[in-house]
């Protein structure tokens, strides 16, 4: 392990971190109205955006730090079950095939700009519509904290922000942190949405060449694999097992089948997918991102294997995030580490600035409009939503620094257990109106005290609370935490629905209508912003 600072690493990494600071601060003016003041501009660019920037949006979206960091040390620390993101996200595309449309169609129609807005307009119940705006804010805010823990994990290996003063240990994270807050305050989604683009394209030139380049200097595929078997039966002091294993055993196969197609469910409910959805033209840019999308997924596959070379290669780290940063800065001459690095980071940067657009739209429309200042205009939206979204990466810190950060996955799957308490309510709503708005957040409210309550008595070998996440006892074997609690909410509403309507229960008032969910871009009083594009920008197509 190097020892110092990568002084060429860095530079290149510098570089490339304030060319896309300037792309930022610039996509402010593309494809801008005239009138940017609202939060159909700055929260969704517009609603303007076709296939391929919908495409890679989305994908510098879904496809994050815990991606790049999370996901291969999940794999080094304990091999074969941190391959459950990769079913995961081939398994949500049909999910969401069905439903995402919809959702499109009547936010367009009526004008909605959170997923709370259309349930709040589906079930009228401004409460509901209040739980499920809270829990987005706080799922949201452990998923951002993974983005800095990434932008962490480089600067880390690069030598940048050691020491045992805290505040300069991670005072190259706050500077990270503040170029964000500025240029996501400046530019709103639009800022991400170009940015994207370079994201992209560094992260599959960097893992077209580590998938080829690296195995030739570990002896190939074989010998990787045959390494790291003998590393993961290798018996883990701590347990007193073996450290892992190439293939789950029988013992793990429900948890991991349970953690995959919760995580499927959750996928596209996080108000930042939301966001990134509602922002496109019209329904078919959504039926073709849910066609192509899956080709991220077989990026993911090949970076999880990432986790497997770390472990042949005799990567030692005690913190598992540092493995695959570490990997790089062994395997490859400085100024690749350098975009390697550079490539995580801006992965980082893109999904953290749509996470806190898309919390802040919910603080916004579904907190302050509602219940603090009903009259509020347009522009004084926007204002707000741009001040809650520093607010929001505020709090995201404070995960970073109050939680254990050697397993970082668990805090996505942590807001996972939270947004999985969202799906009766927005999903069943987007097909029937069945349920009574009482009954689901009594559901809801069941779901995330069960949740929570698990998750937080859940230990590791680093932790006390909130240790591990995926793995807890559900009739005798294991399983998410996520799913055990949406089920109970789901039975809950269920029952609590067939009661209120036997005691005929007010229901709220629907104002909705069903041609609403199939409506689209030229249909009546479906309007889609399409502000010109300016001389010498960027199309938008």
């Amino acid at each position: 392990m190097r020892h110092g600072v990568n002084g060429v690493a860095l530079t290149v990494f510098i570089v490339f971190f304030l060319a896309v600071t300037v792309m930022g601060f610039m996509a402010a003016k593309w494809r801008r109205a005239e009138n940017a003041d609202n939060l159909d501009e700055w929260g969704l660019g517009g609603r303007s955006f076709g296939t391929w920037v919908t495409w890679f949006l989305l994908g510098g979206d879904l496809y994050t730090a815990y991606t790049f960091v999370a996901v291969p040390a999940a794999v080094y620390a304990g091999g074969a079950a941190g391959f459950f993101a990769v079913p995961y996200t081939i398994l949500c595309y049909p999910l969401v095939f069905t439903f995402l449309p919809r959702l499109w169609s009547v936010s367009h129609r009526h004008g909605y700009v959170t997923s709370s807005d259309f349930v709040r307009g589906r079930f009228g119940s401004k409460g509901l519509s209040l739980a499920l705006a809270l829990t987005g804010i706080l799922a949201t805010m452990p998923y951002i904290a993974l983005q800095l823990i990434g932008i962490q994990a480089v600067l880390d290996v690069m030598g940048v922000g050691g020491g045992s003063n805290w505040f300069m240990k991670d005072l190259p994270l706050l500077i990270a942190f503040g170029v964000l807050a500025a240029y996501t305050y400046s530019s709103g989604l639009r800022a991400p949405a170009l940015i994207a683009f370079v994201k992209d394209a560094l992260i599959y030139i960097v893992i077209a060449v580590a998938i080829i380049y690296i195995p030739m200097r570990l002896g190939g595929f074989h010998d990787i694999f045959a390494k790291a078997g003998e590393a993961f039966s290798a018996e883990n002091p701590a347990t007193g097992k073996p450290r892992g294993s190439l293939v789950s055993g029988p013992d793990a196969q429900w948890a991991y089948a349970t953690l995959a197609l919760g995580s499927a469910m959750a996928l596209f409910l996080y108000p930042h997918s939301v966001t990134a959805v509602l922002s496109s033209k019209n329904r078919n840019v959504i039926r073709r991102n849910t066609t192509i999308l899956p080709l991220y997924s077989l990026m993911l596959g090949l970076l999880a294997m990432l986790g497997f070379m770390a472990v042949a290669a005799g990567i030692k780290v005690k913190n598992g995030q540092l493995a695959i940063p570490q990997l790089f800065d062994d395997m490859f001459p400085d100024w690749f580490t350098g975009v390697a690095f550079a490539a995580i980071g801006i992965g980082a940067l893109v999904p953290a600035a749509i996470m806190s657009i898309a919390a802040a739209n919910l603080f916004t429309r579904n907190i302050y409009k509602d219940f603090l200042r009903k009259d509020a205009t347009p522009a004084h939206e926007a204002k707000v939503s741009k001040l809650a979204s520093l607010l929001v990466k505020v709090g995201a810190l404070v995960f970073v620094l109050t939680m254990d950060k050697t397993v970082a996955i668990n805090f996505q799957l942590l807001g996972g257990i939270w947004i999985l308490q969202t799906v009766p309510a927005l999903v069943g709503g987007l097909f029937t109106r069945w349920f009574h708005r009482w009954a689901l957040l009594a559901g809801w409210a069941a779901g995330m005290a069960y949740g929570t309550w698990r998750a937080y008595d859940t230990p590791s070998a680093t932790q006390d609370h909130f240790g591990n996440t995926n793995l807890i006892p559900l009739i005798g074997e294991k399983g998410y935490i996520g799913l055990t609690a949406f089920v109970l909410n789901v039975a809950v509403a269920v029952v609590l629905t067939l009661v209120l309507k036997a005691l005929k229960a007010p229901d709220g008032v629907d104002e909705t209508k069903p041609s609403d969910y199939t409506a689209d871009a030229g249909d009546p009083a479906v309007t889609v912003d399409l502000p010109p594009a300016t001389a010498g920008s960027p199309g938008g197509h």
